[in-house]
């Protein structure tokens, strides 16, 4: 699998163009799914797991490769499915990913290729689907529908974050001056908007939440229909990066592209992370960036701008 990921120079070419590129796999059966290329790290032959004591099921164990120690999890057996049985393991793969500031690999059966898509081709889940279900987006491929799993719900299940903010910041907050406009929350991922939410909603910010960068834009041109600006109605937009549709750097520009809204403040709030995001930020005229999730750190970034402005 050597040559399954591009290099960092030719993915940053997508950025603005609301295009990305998925990593295609399958987990025990014909179904295919995907996850972002800029979430992979590595792909691997299934190496030698070692087991962990009182771990949950779903972490097969852990890898040791490159250095590090990365635990292992089932991505069938985590979305419900039949885990992988034990023998054969030595045949499935391992995709090494990093999310929220976090490395761990994902078990599963095959993988299939890399296809550089355009988000408007990916699709929120089918409308009644509920709220148990793992996919943030379905798109077609070959005719097939191939879904992309919610790692982040994934995530929050086996290796929950910390959510609350401490008391320390929340007394600091009380501090401040009431009565600053709502920041409007854009993330495709049911998870990630809850915690972004619960963290503003501490530290006694209004929040206005949509799930994608179209849904986003269309309300930020019906609150500024009447002439205003975007500042006139919000203290900031923080925003998801991938989310179907409409990604975030497309998003943000849109937003600094049109004389109504360019005065707003957007931060790039994503579970992406590596050293290529602070070019993209650049290129597409974000104001802030930050890896998900700290609460703590979060509301102390947000604090901080809007009381500057």
């Amino acid at each position: 699998m050597a040559g399954v990921l591009d290099s960092v120079n030719q993915r940053t070419q997508l950025v603005g163009q609301n295009r990305l590129e998925l990593l295609l796999f399958r987990l025990r059966g014909r179904q295919i799914y995907g996850i972002n290329v800029f979430k992979v790290k590595e792909v691997l032959q299934c190496p030698k797991l070692s087991s962990i004591p009182n771990s949950r099921a779903v972490v097969r164990g852990v890898a040791h490769t490159r250095g590090e120690t990365i635990p292992v999890i089932d991505l069938g057996m985590a979305i419900g499915l039949p885990g992988i049985p034990q023998e054969d393991l030595s045949s499935s793969f391992v995709i090494i990913t990093e999310y929220n500031r976090k490395t761990q690999g994902f078990l599963v059966t095959a993988v299939d290729r890399i296809m550089n898509m355009n988000w408007e081709d990916i699709l929120p889940p089918p409308k009644g689907t509920g709220k148990d279900i793992y996919l943030t987006a379905v798109t077609k491929i070959d005719d097939k529908l191939a879904e992309i799993i919610d790692v982040e719900k994934i995530l929050s299940e086996v290796s929950p974050l910390r959510e609350d903010v401490t008391e320390e910041i929340r007394n600091r907050s009380a501090e401040r001056i009431p009565g600053h406009l709502p920041v409007l929350v854009v993330d495709d991922s049911s998870v990630a908007r809850r915690q972004i939410e619960r963290c503003l909603t501490a530290i006694g910010m209004e929040v206005v939440t949509r799930n994608d960068g179209k849904q986003a834009l269309q309300y930020l041109k019906e609150i500024t229909a009447d002439g205003s600006t975007g500042k006139d109605h919000l203290s900031l937009i923080i925003s998801d990066v991938e989310m179907p549709e409409m990604d975030g750097y497309t998003l943000v520009t849109r937003i600094k592209n049109d004389p109504a809204l360019s005065s707003l403040f957007v931060m790039l709030h994503t579970s992406l992370s590596g050293v290529f995001n602070k070019a993209m930020v650049q290129k597409v005229g974000a104001d802030d960036f930050m890896a998900k999730f700290s609460p703590d750190e979060l509301a102390e970034r947000i604090m901080e701008i809007v009381d500057q402005s």
